[in-house]
């Protein structure tokens, strides 16, 4: 709603501009960023897990085969011990590392004092003298410094060592580990694409009903959502929307209807009203009694009632042709300082006839596009207002100046102001602050104004001129969009 208070009085109140991105410019305000992140971070889970169960089927698997192997190997060994002892075991492991074409296989078996029986290690191991049985250690395989795989076996006055070189495998594993790395990298990646790309389809999709929203919030009532014919969700969506468009315009057919039948049944009447109490009135002559005076006097006030009461209907249609958007389509380009220029001409004598300054500060041009009777009638209620609340000797001020894709007309006065609670209501339709009870008004100048700049897709902003005085005053800011 294009209608906000000055500092202090509440919360803005600013419609967003149709061009603007769905929600707040922060991303994680985002809706559609939100359930798109949602679906990258399950996406990259189902992925990353997928990866993890690849390394486990891969690498876990070398792992397994070579423990398997050696198993196997210690299981024939000791079968041999049993049948042939010390040194058919020792001619077994002989035979084994002469067979053995990728000379991937370490042995070595010593005595109770550990000297070398058999095998291809120059001496025990330090460290496979742990308790567990199996276990990974660099030792000199044909006197290269290699990582292997060994499993410990305990015979009686003898120790056997069995294993297999990893180097090759260490490779292939780290290649592999490499690889997982780099997949759950690109996974990531492609998760937080495919997250930004889903963004954009939703926000595409959600893009017809969010500029249809905010035309209809700029009083065009005829905008509505267009369809992309797949007549998915978003297409219902928005031909449900269509539908309540629909129905809400046909009900404000309606009251438009309602209030043109108003003023055809009641101009015709207050007129005749009017013209026959000015008739009496002028068939009465000059009162020659005192009940002739307070008679005329009574007519005279009764004219009065009734251009009031005209008047306030006038301003009610006004109001309500400016909220429809009735007026927009005749809108054209058009210079804002003679609009303001009439207005100042029109209230400079009744600012001089209660003893106050009327100045105005306006720049050689300012051009925007809008209904010109419409402004000069929003501009002249503020200034109606300002000189309402001035007093005598005090100066209401207007000022136009040229803002970046704004022109902002301001009406500043030193009245008392008003407070921010009355602040909060001003643009209410017959709302009266406490203070101005005693004077003339009724209460529809500022609706009027809020009305009209609604209808310019501005605002309307009201402010204390000299905040922290006792006699605050108050600056009424009417910002207008320039082309």
């Amino acid at each position: 709603m294009p209608w906000r208070h000055g500092p202090g009085s509440g919360p803005a109140g600013r419609r967003p501009a149709a061009g603007t991105a769905l929600g707040p410019p922060r991303l994680l305000k985002s809706a559609g960023f939100r359930f798109a992140l949602l679906f990258a971070a399950i996406f990259a889970c189902a992925a990353v897990a997928l990866v993890a169960v690849l390394w486990w089927a891969t690498a876990g698997a070398l792992d397994r085969q070579t423990d398997a192997a050696i198993r196997s190997d210690a299981i024939a060994l000791v079968e041999r011990w049993r049948e042939a002892g010390a040194s058919g075991l020792a001619e077994a492991i002989e035979d084994r590392l002469a067979v053995d074409v990728e000379n991937d296989s370490i042995y070595v078996l010593v005595d109770a004092q550990g000297r070398r029986l058999a095998g291809n290690l120059d001496r025990w191991p330090a460290v496979a003298d742990q308790p567990d049985a199996w276990f990974r250690t660099h030792v000199l395989h044909d006197g290269v410094a290699t990582e292997a795989r060994l499993h410990r076996v305990d015979l009686p006055g003898l120790r056997l060592l069995i294993g297999r070189d990893e180097t090759e495998r260490q490779q292939l594993r780290r290649l592999i580990t490499e690889g997982v790395v780099w997949a759950s990298g690109a996974v990531i990646i492609f998760a937080l694409v495919g997250a930004w790309l889903l963004r954009q389809a939703l926000q595409r999709r959600m893009r017809p009903a969010f500029d249809t929203t905010v035309a209809i919030a700029g009083g065009d009532l005829s905008s509505r959502v267009a369809l992309s014919g797949r007549g998915d969700e978003f297409d219902r969506l928005a031909a449900t929307m269509n539908t309540m468009l629909d129905r809400i315009a046909t009900l404000m057919e309606g009251v438009r209807g309602v209030s043109d039948a108003i003023a055809h049944d009641l101009r015709t009447p207050i007129a005749r009203a009017r013209a026959k109490l000015e008739d009496a009135l002028a068939d009465a002559g000059e009162p020659v009694t005192e009940e002739g005076a307070a008679l005329r006097a009574a007519v005279e006030q009764g004219i009065a009632d009734l251009d009031g009461i005209s008047r306030i209907f006038q301003a009610l249609l006004r109001i309500a042709e400016a909220e429809a958007g009735a007026r927009r389509a005749a809108f054209a380009p058009l210079d804002l300082v003679p609009v303001l220029t009439d207005a100042a001409e029109i209230y400079e004598a009744t600012a001089e006839a209660r003893g106050q300054h009327l100045v105005t500060d306006l720049p050689q041009e300012l051009d925007i596009v809008g209904d010109r009777d419409l402004l000069l009638q929003a501009v002249a209620n503020l200034l109606d207002n300002a000189i309402k609340f001035t007093p005598a000797g005090g100066t209401v001020r207007l000022s136009a100046r040229a803002a970046p894709g704004m022109a902002e007309v301001a009406v500043t006065d030193n009245g008392p102001g008003l407070s921010p609670e009355d602040r909060a209501h001003a643009g209410e339709r017959f709302f009266r602050a406490d203070k101005a009870r005693a004077t003339p008004g009724s209460g529809l100048g500022l609706s009027l104004v809020q009305a009209v700049a609604h209808l310019h897709s501005g605002e309307l902003v009201l402010e204390d001129a000299m905040p922290g005085q006792a006699c605050p005053g108050l600056r009424a800011v009417l910002r207008l969009p320039r082309p």
